[in-house]
């Protein structure tokens, strides 16, 4: 049985809903070490263990000083746990910063890894979903770090995803190969040679495409990809506003609303965020998902599940396994003193 170490605070809707969700998750089969504050959350349901952790820093403005500066944090805790060996895969219902710095800090890079990237499966309507990354962990990216997004991507869509032979693109400017920043075209070069090797690279596609049928991993830096997410995040919500409104403008329209209501309970629930689990922690030697602050218990549940099915599934060493058929892997340790603090979060928790 796998065991999931999840950090309880931070959530929007509080610890207890967090604790919802463990339960949930325990009831399928999961074992949960929840890290709460106790006073909280209270008497918790079979298959989760409760550890007293008061302490929070999802606020902390500086997350790798505040993950150094406080052992006692529950994010800190838990990841320690799954070094510890006591689980084996970190959910976070708080900050990205600070999940992130306890990861690094706790579970550390995987060896030949240049940067951990954030990866998060976002959902399409009438289609499987599209995995886009790094949407936060690192605001600038070198052309080997892009590279190496493109092959943990491609192998954690097939090992989570459950995808045959996944279609892999580059965000860009333009479709054609010769567009796009000095590094993007570098990169783009590298991908459709020898960096290539065990992916379906399809080229460069523009931001229209993302939620198009074109690709199943589209690969960018942190800050394009964050930009990306808040803004397809926006239109979505915005667009649900909208159908609403213009179904209550006339009696007709309400008529016509009434008869749409089932296709568009449909279509809320289709591209639901909840229904992926959050964003996930990929180039770290063991699993860790960061569900969205706003997830209730059944977002946090599914956070849970995934990460489980991650450990089950081996993504750690598939994903080796495809960056090392293909070369990039990091051949030695950089030796300039990276530290967590320089992989700026940006993905509100």
């Amino acid at each position: 049985m796998v065991t999931v170490a999840v950090d309880g605070n931070g959530a929007d809707l509080g610890p207890t809903e967090v604790a919802a969700g463990a339960a949930l998750a325990a009831a399928r089969g999961v074992r949960v070490l929840l890290f709460a504050d106790a006073r909280e959350v209270g008497q918790v349901a079979d298959g989760v263990e409760l550890i007293d952790a008061p302490v929070s820093i999802a606020k902390a403005v500086d997350p790798a000083f505040a993950v150094r500066s406080t052992p006692e944090a529950s994010i800190v805790q838990a990841a320690k746990a799954v070094a510890d060996g006591r689980a084996q895969a970190l959910v976070s219902g708080g900050s990205t910063g600070s999940a992130l710095a306890a990861g690094l800090f706790n579970l550390k890079r995987a060896a030949g890894i240049h940067r951990p990237a954030l990866a998060l499966p976002i959902p399409r309507p009438n289609d499987r979903p599209v995995l886009i990354l790094d949407v936060g962990a690192n605001v600038s990216c070198r052309p080997e770090h892009l590279v190496q997004f493109a092959h943990m991507g491609s192998a954690f869509a097939q090992a989570v995803l459950g995808f045959d032979d996944p279609r892999v693109a580059l965000l860009s400017n333009g479709e054609e190969p010769a567009k796009g920043t000095p590094e993007l075209k570098e990169v783009h070069e590298r991908l459709s040679g020898d960096a290539g090797v065990g992916l379906k690279f399809v080229g460069n596609i523009e931001g229209t495409q993302v939620m198009e049928d074109v690709a199943d991993v589209v690969v960018m830096d942190g800050f394009v990809g964050n930009i990306a997410l808040k803004l397809i995040e926006g239109v979505s919500g915005r667009t649900m506003v909208a159908v609403k409104a213009a179904a209550m403008r006339s009696w007709r329209a309400k008529l016509g609303g009434f008869l749409l209501a089932p296709s568009v309970q449909g279509l809320r629930e289709e591209i639901d965020p909840e229904r992926t689990g959050g964003a996930y922690m990929l180039g770290l030697r063991q699993i860790g998902v960061v569900a969205h602050g706003r997830f209730t218990r059944r977002g946090f549940a599914r956070a849970i599940e995934v990460a489980v099915r991650g450990v089950e599934e081996d993504v750690i060493g598939k994903t080796r396994d495809a960056l090392e058929q293909a070369g990039a892997l990091r051949s030695a340790p950089s030796g300039n003193g990276e530290s967590p603090s320089e992989h700026t979060a940006t993905v509100s928790g």
